[in-house]
């Protein structure tokens, strides 16, 4: 592993969908999410954390040091008590708490990345903040939450099968929700404060911007239609403390539709300017895509 990042980020993310839902609210028959006030659609971030923890599984293929701890059928308890941790830190009374979550760190990337909650099982390990925060990602405008009907020809049933026979039963009807069109804009943080917590590292920082330009191609699905990455621009700070607020920074990233008169529905309907004269003193910007 390569050394602990020493420089704080801040980043902007612009992605979009077309056909698809990004990210369906359970609350509301799994229509996509939206904010009720304005209607402006919402992707949560444990979504977008979802989809880079998958890339990583993908990548590396759940081997050290870049296993996942959150992910489906992990036993996360079963994780946490398998820890080893040697006798003589027990004789020397030290701290065995903090030595497992060092191990843990060391073993799982999203750890490093995110953190994690590991007060649970039968050798709970207090908790975790990892360094990467993101917001929820927010659309741009409005979204229109379609609903289609879908009908299936195959049945399940003996019964199904001979009412169909006997054509009292065509075929079995469903729902499928879509956004037509939305692009999303989503912010995120990487504390080097943080990192040394964790020990996340400058390889994995690489591995990060590398997740999330790539994570939508490896999490096709029917219902997600087609998402893709459009921008990722950072935001690199001289000093592991931060050499400007990030509410500053990401200001001097705007994005306007090109007609007032037009939905859109490409992302060649909006422009995106970054203001990148005059930059606050010991703030580098990068375009990563």
């Amino acid at each position: 592993m390569s050394e602990v990042i020493k420089n704080r980020y801040d980043f902007v993310f612009l992605f979009d969908v077309k056909d698809g839902n990004p990210n369906g609210d359970p609350d509301q028959a799994n229509l996509p999410r939206a904010d009720a006030e304005n209607q402006e659609g919402i992707i949560t971030d444990v979504c977008i954390k979802r989809k880079v923890r998958n890339y990583v599984i993908v990548k590396h293929d759940l081997k050290e040091p870049y296993d996942i701890f959150i992910r489906q059928e992990n036993i996360l308890g079963k994780d946490i008590a398998d820890i080893k941790i040697e006798e003589e830190a027990k004789k020397e009374k030290r701290d065995v708490i903090k030595e497992r979550q060092q191990k843990l760190c060391e073993k799982y990337f999203d750890i490093r990345a995110f953190g994690a909650v590991l007060a649970v099982g039968d050798k709970p390990s207090g908790t975790l903040r990892g360094p990467v925060q993101f917001t929820f990602a927010r659309s741009i405008d409005r979204i229109y939450q379609a609903e289609h009907s879908i009908t299936r020809c195959a049945v399940t049933t003996e019964k199904e099968a001979k009412a169909q026979e006997n054509r009292e039963h065509a075929s079995t009807f469903g729902r499928k929700s879509t956004v037509p069109y939305a692009l999303y804009r989503m912010h995120g943080f990487i504390s080097a404060a943080d990192a040394p917590k964790t020990g996340f590292s400058e390889d994995d920082l690489t591995l990060l911007w590398e997740a999330l330009i790539n994570a939508f191609e490896h999490d096709r699905a029917a219902a997600r239609g087609e998402m893709n990455p459009r921008k990722l621009i950072v935001f690199k700070h001289e000093s592991h403390l931060g050499n400007a607020r990030s509410g500053e920074l990401f200001d001097r990233v705007s994005i306007k539709k090109k007609s007032e008169n037009d939905v859109p529905r490409r992302w060649s309907d909006y422009n995106v300017t970054i203001e990148k004269d005059k930059l606050p003193q010991g703030i580098e910007l990068e375009e990563k895509l």
